[in-house]
C-alpha cells in the first residue's frame, strides 16, 4: 500500500459488502482426486489446494472468474481451467501456509515432510524439503505475522518452531501426550496455542519454549469404551482478531468413534482464563466434523462441517450465541475452508475433488 495515498483495506471493504445470507456458488473447479486442504494466497492471485494424489494444486483466480463469467475456449466450449501441480510429497497434503507477501508457499503432508516452494513459479520445484515430525503426519503449518517463523505440529506429539528463511529448527515444544492436531500464533506474536487429540490445550511462550498453562475443552473429546478409541481434538484452530478468544473446531456428542459419528461443534474459549465461553453447535443435529474455521472482520465465525449423507454446511456463528444465525448447505463433504482477504469470498475443498468458490453478497 502506498503510504502517501492510503486506500481502503480489504477488511474495510468486506465490512461494507459481505452478507452471509446472500451466499452463493460462483464456480466449481474439478481435480482428479479428493481434496484435503485449501487456502487463498494473501494477494488473492491464486487458490491452493491439497489432494489425495499427494500433489498441491495452484488455481488462478482470474481463470476461475473468467469461467464463472461464461468465458469460452477456442472450441466454443466453456473455458477449461486446469491447475499447476506442485509435486514433492509422498502422502496427502493437509497443511498449507504462505509468507505475508504471498511469494513463498509452505506445505506439510502426512509423510512428515515440510516443503518450501516459490508460490508463483511457472514450473514449481521444491526449494527446501525436510522431515519435520519424525516421518509422522504434519497436521498443521502456521506462519508468524512477520513471516520469519513457521510453527508445525504432528503425530509425534510435538509442536516445533522453524526459521522460515533456512528451514532450521529453532525450538521444540514438548508436553503433549497424544497427537497434536493444531497450532496457532497468538496475534501478540509472543505466544502459541496448541491442541491435541484429547482436546488438551497448551499455551506456549515462544521466546523460551515454556508451557505457560494447560486447559481443556471437554466437549471436543470422547473415549469410546466400545471401540477403545479416542476421538476429538481441534481439527481447526483460530484466534479472534483481538486475541481475546481462541476457537477450536471439532466434533462433540460422539456415539461411534470408529465411524466418526457425532455433531460438529466449535469450542470458543476465553484466552485469558482458558475457560469455555460458548460451545457453538447447529440448530439441527447432523453428523460431521468442523474441518475449517475462521473469523470474519465483522466478528462472526465461519466453519465448514464435513457431513455424511447430506453434503456439508457452512455455519455462521456470532461469538455470544451457541447456535448459528445462518447456515449454507454445500454439496458433498467439505474437508477444509479458506476465507479470502477481501472478506467476501470463501473456498471449500471437497471430497468429490471439487474446489468450490462462494461469495457472500447479492448476485450481480
Amino acid at each position: 500500500m502506498n503510504a502517501d495515498a492510503p486506500k481502503p483495506s480489504a477488511a474495510a471493504d468486506a465490512k461494507k459488502t459481505a452478507d452471509p445470507t446472500q451466499t452463493h456458488l460462483v464456480v466449481a473447479l474439478k481435480h482428479a482426486r479428493p481434496l484435503t486442504a485449501v487456502r487463498f494466497d494473501p494477494k488473492l492471485q491464486y487458490v491452493f489446494t491439497g489432494a489425495e494424489d499427494n500433489t498441491v494444486q495452484r488455481w488462478k483466480l482470474a481463470d476461475a472468474q473468467a469461467l464463472a463469467a461464461g468465458a469460452k475456449g477456442a472450441d466454443g466450449k466453456p473455458l477449461e481451467v486446469k491447475p499447476t501441480l506442485f509435486e514433492g510429497h509422498d502422502s496427502w497434503v493437509r497443511a498449507i501456509g504462505f509468507s505475508p507477501d504471498g511469494k513463498t508457499l509452505y506445505t506439510g503432508g502426512y509423510d512428515g515432510q515440510v516443503i518450501t516452494w516459490d508460490a508463483t513459479a511457472d514450473k514449481p520445484k521444491p526449494i527446501r524439503k525436510f522431515d519435520a515430525h519424525n516421518n509422522q503426519w504434519v497436521r498443521a503449518i502456521v506462519v508468524s505475522a512477520d513471516g520469519k517463523q513457521l510453527a508445525t505440529c504432528g503425530n509425534d506429539n510435538l509442536v516445533k518452531l522453524w526459521n522460515a528463511a533456512d528451514g532450521k529448527l529453532i525450538r521444540e515444544f514438548k508436553g503433549h501426550e497424544s497427537h497434536v492436531y493444531n497450532v496457532a500464533f497468538h496475534p501478540d506474536g509472543k505466544s502459541l496455542a496448541s491442541c491435541d487429540l484429547k482436546a488438551n490445550f497448551k499455551h506456549w511462550e515462544i521466546a523460551t519454549g515454556k508451557c505457560v498453562r494447560d486447559f481443556k475443552a471437554e466437549a471436543l473429546h470422547k473415549y469410546d469404551t466400545g471401540f477403545r478409541a479416542d476421538i476429538g481434538g481441534a481439527r481447526a484452530l483460530a484466534f479472534s482478531r483481538d486475541g481475546k478468544l481462541l476457537a477450536a473446531g471439532g466434533i462433540t456428542n460422539v456415539t461411534n468413534a470408529f465411524a466418526g459419528i457425532g455433531n460438529p461443534a466449535v469450542a470458543e474459549l476465553d484466552w485469558e482464563s482458558g475457560k469455555l465461553k460458548v460451545l457453538h453447535v447447529g440448530k439441527e443435529a447432523v453428523n460431521g466434523v468442523i474441518w475449517g474455521l475462521e473469523q470474519h472482520v465483522d466478528g462472526y465465525w465461519l466453519g465448514i462441517a464435513g457431513s455424511r449423507g447430506k453434503g456439508s454446511n457452512v455455519y455462521f456463528w456470532k461469538p455470544e450465541a451457541a447456535q448459528e444465525f445462518f447456515k449454507f448447505n454445500v454439496p458433498d463433504v467439505g474437508r477444509d475452508m479458506s476465507l479470502a482477504a477481501d472478506g467476501v469470498q470463501f473456498a471449500v475443498a471437497h471430497a468429490d475433488g471439487n474446489l468450490r468458490i462462494y461469495r457472500m453478497e447479492k448476485k450481480a
